[in-house]
């Protein structure tokens, strides 16, 4: 694709988008109009509600996520968009109610209005959908998979990429895997649009990232330690001097006590609002053999103080505590359900109010995990900078069965990014983790079979 086709390419998304967030609004705004008489015409409510409704809908979108066709499958664009839909539509509509507060048939109005939102959100949802599914189908039309190599180390490196490049079939068509030994590595790969190195030794993969972006070709890699550093470094300007600079000193007190007390806040409202859940778990547990309601178990948390984490049990009793595969007969019938709906976190919800964890942050490791995975990858320490959390990156982006290493990119870059809104921005993400079939996806001991055979090089 050449320039000109790349220009037009990215106009015809940024009118699609356009047109999609507009008639979201539109929606709204006409369905509440024929309740709220105000909306019906050019009126400073009017004005207010459009508004309110365009800077939070933008605010939402980019918690969970934009309408980026071609680069998400359908399912999870339309997931994202309809979450973002539903938490602007309630904030608009509770601002509609504020604003006729004063208006003698407030208690009709809310009773009707709640109606009309309720088919503006059903609208909204179809919107997305058709919109979400045509503009896939119209970018794959325009755009083909792109031609693709993978620049690894082994036939276990290549079978983890390819676990991930087989689920976008229509973006990218691998036909190659090169050993990164090669000597002429970079005329192996010319030919190709996209390219993804993975556990490549740093000095290697320095030489293809400057190779592929003279070349102006895709690469996707996977980062290491130094490079989330460098991504959270600020940029200084020293004297004539240009200095990147990365403080890795911690939370300092402050977001300490705000971290606290949002957790607070959070906990108990939502240890009150799930106890009816909680109650219902509780029997479904001892109704099916008897056993005890909640599992118990030490864990690891700040500066790797040992604590113990609250859950309601979701295995049989007397069994292995391991890693759970695909189709596990350890899990009880409950437990599937409990795990599925994450209904078996509640009981951490003490844990945050006791202090032992907080809500957002690192996923505690049971204690012979930390320090197996600490002797394969000594980085793993760094999680114990921060509580142990109940949900985190790891748990937003990520799967059950996502391998240790990735999950601790994950949680290094929060805790080399923290900040008191991207934690209320990963609650409101966590959200949407319930809607996500494959978020406790288990270990699948199959072989991948959508595979290119590794074919090691001589050593340079």
């Amino acid at each position: 694709m050449n320039e000109k086709e790349r220009q037009w390419d990215s106009f015809l998304w940024l009118f699609m988008k356009t047109v999609l967030y507009l008639s979201l609004m539109g929606t709204f705004v006409i369905c509440m109009g024929k309740e709220s008489h105000s909306l019906t015409t050019l009126s400073r409510t009017m004005g207010i509600i459009v508004i309110t409704f365009l800077v939070v809908e933008m605010l939402f979108l980019s918690i969970y996520g934009k309408y980026d066709i071609g680069r998400r499958k359908s399912k999870p664009i339309i997931t994202s968009l309809a979450l973002a839909t539903f938490f602007t539509d309630a904030v608009t509509y509770l601002e509609l109610m504020v604003m006729r507060t004063n208006q003698p048939s407030i208690y009709a109005f809310r009773l009707r209005s709640i109606g009309w939102l309720l088919l503006a959100f059903t609208m909204q949802v179809l919107l997305i959908a058709i919109f979400t599914y045509l503009g896939n189908e119209l970018f794959f039309v325009i755009n083909k998979p792109e031609k693709t190599c993978i620049v690894t180390s082994s036939q276990k490196n290549l079978d983890a990429v390819m676990r991930v490049i087989s689920k976008y079939k229509k973006q990218y068509k691998p036909e190659a895997v090169f050993d990164y030994h090669e000597e002429n590595i970079l005329d192996l790969i010319k030919d190709y649009q996209t390219v993804f190195v993975y556990e490549v030794p740093v000095k290697r993969r320095t030489k293809i990232i400057q190779y592929c972006y003279n070349e102006k070709k895709e690469i996707y890699y996977n980062p290491e330690l130094h490079d989330i550093v460098e991504v959270n470094a600020e940029y200084y300007l020293l004297d004539d001097v240009s200095m990147l600079n990365a403080r890795v000193k911690g939370l300092t007190l402050e977001q300490r006590f705000m971290k606290r007390l949002l957790d607070l806040v959070i906990a108990v409202p939502a240890g009150l609002l799930s106890l009816p859940f909680g109650i219902g778990a509780a029997i479904a547990i001892k109704c099916h053999d008897g056993g005890p309601v909640f599992f118990k178990q030490k864990r690891a948390t700040l500066n790797g103080k040992v604590f113990e984490v609250y859950k309601f049990r979701t295995m049989k009793q007397n069994v292995e505590n391991k890693s759970v595969q695909k189709g596990d007969d350890r899990i009880t019938k409950p437990g599937r359900f409990l795990r599925k709906t994450r209904i078996d976190e509640i009981p951490q919800l003490i844990n945050i109010i006791k202090g032992d964890m907080s809500f957002v942050g690192p996923r505690p490791e049971m204690l012979e995990n930390v320090e197996a995975y600490t002797k394969k990858l000594p980085e793993f320490r760094y999680r114990l900078r921060v509580k142990a959390g109940l949900t985190g990156y790891a748990q937003v982006s990520g799967k059950y069965n996502t391998t240790p290493k990735d999950k601790l990119v994950m949680d290094i870059m929060y805790i080399e990014n923290y900040s008191i809104l991207k934690d209320i921005q990963l609650i409101f993400q966590t959200v949407g983790v319930i809607l996500k079939p494959d978020s406790t996806e288990a270990f699948n001991s199959e072989e991948n079979p959508h595979r290119l055979i590794f074919r090691p090089a001589k050593k340079i």
